[in-house]
């Protein structure tokens, strides 16, 4: 599977996400579903790691790798917190696009942070994603 493949499953998957997770909260506290979400996260992400034998792998991975996949953990909790108190608070319809200003942002951070080159199907495609949400938002 190429990335492309990838990204469009993860975009699928995000969509259920938030209708999943829309219904989800309905009843609950938005950070105890966060909790019962990351529980059944790490439940299923450890269970691919075992079942496709590279849970070995561990004792292989650098300190500065740790680091940097602790801070992705943090930030990843941390938008989630954010992202189902937003779907308590608001309609889904609402606050997904909302939260994919994340793409434009992570263009920008891409390029400051990581170097990679801005072309201007780039800018224009994250700009183009600015407007559509505030178009949304109307």
């Amino acid at each position: 599977m190429n990335w492309k493949i990838c990204a469009l499953m993860s975009a699928a998957f995000a969509a259920l996400t938030a209708i999943f997770g829309k219904l989800g909260v309905k009843d609950v506290n938005s950070n105890l579903a966060t909790a019962i979400r990351v529980t059944v996260i790490l439940v299923f992400a450890w269970g691919i790691a075992f079942g496709t034998g590279l849970s070995g792998q561990i004792r292989q991975i650098q300190g500065r790798t740790w680091a940097y996949l602790a801070l992705s953990g943090i930030a990843t909790g941390l938008s989630w917190l954010f992202y189902f108190r937003a779907l308590q608070l608001g309609e889904a319809s609402k606050v997904a696009p909302l939260d994919k200003l994340s793409v434009p942002l992570t263009i920008v951070l891409s390029a400051v942070i990581l170097h990679e080159t801005l072309t201007w199907q780039t800018i224009t495609g994250g700009l183009l994603i600015v407007a559509g949400t505030f178009v949304l938002l109307l």
